[in-house]
């Protein structure tokens, strides 16, 4: 069965989805967990995750059954990455580092079959659930649904943002906060050259009836954003909820140890 892709839907109305990232967790149970706690979408993380191929496939592959749509930061532009993940079933892709018309170009070429794109065709595979298509039906289906993502993180990206966001098939600009920062020869990723900057893409996104994406481990950075018109809401990692769970439950079974080592002994011998 072709699936559609409803977070590709809801953004083209205008409406926001949040999601997350998975980068190190490799159990396809951890897409149910996502599922369960309500996201709506997951990158998985090729360029700085530790994931090789058939572990993205496992956990794309769950993840559609879970009912969260799986997305692919991948790691380069090159097109046996945007082909093998397409393939395996993510439902949208993320190119990093982006800074040129060209690129998005190519990106985009990628994940389109003909005559939008290069994409090869190749059927019975996790983009199709294994099941059978026409020529014509898969390509037709997947160039509509797939979601185009490109991340801003350089400040060449910025300037330039206009002539990216004006390539056909780009659906989402998604901010880079970490990057970007660092490209802008700051410190604070709310220094005020950072904050204008994003300001920049997002007025540029509403221009050309792009989708504005914002990513950071902070829910109330995220939701700041979403008020000013962002509607991609992507927050959190896999080892960001582990390690912050972990650190907090480690703080509070310390404070009630410490608090019942200076209680006075109560108990009574029987």
């Amino acid at each position: 069965m072709l699936q559609e892709n409803r977070i590709k839907q809801t953004l083209q109305r205008g409406d926001a989805v949040i999601g997350t990232m998975a980068s190190e967790i490799r159990s396809p149970g951890f897409m149910w967990m996502l599922a369960h706690a309500g996201f709506d979408f997951v990158f998985i993380d090729m360029e700085h995750g530790t994931y090789d191929l058939p572990t993205v496939a496992d956990l794309i592959k769950v993840a559609r059954l879970a009912g969260i749509v799986p997305l692919v930061r991948v790691p380069d532009l090159a097109y046996h990455f945007a082909a093998q993940a397409l393939d395996a079933g993510a439902m949208g892709l993320m190119l990093p580092r982006v800074e040129t018309r060209e690129q998005v170009e190519q990106f985009v070429s990628f994940m389109k079959y003909p005559p939008l794109g290069v994409r090869g065709m190749s059927a019975h595979r996790g983009h199709t659930n294994y099941e059978g298509a026409t020529p014509r039906e898969l390509a037709n289906h997947m160039n509509e649904h797939t979601l185009v993502v490109i991340q801003i993180e350089r400040q060449h990206a910025v300037e330039h943002i206009g002539e990216l966001l004006a390539v056909p098939g780009v659906d989402v600009a998604l901010i880079g906060p970490l990057d970007l920062t660092v490209s802008l020869g700051e410190e604070d990723l709310n220094a005020p050259a950072v904050t204008t900057a994003i300001q920049r893409v997002l007025e540029a996104t509403q221009r050309h009836n792009v989708a504005m994406g914002m990513h950071s481990s902070t829910p109330s950075v995220v939701v700041e954003w979403q008020k000013r018109g962002a509607t991609m809401l992507t927050c959190g990692t896999d080892v960001g909820f582990f390690s912050t769970g972990a650190q907090q439950t480690v703080t509070a079974l310390r404070a009630g140890t410490q608090s019942s080592q200076t209680q006075p002994d109560t108990t009574v011998d029987i």
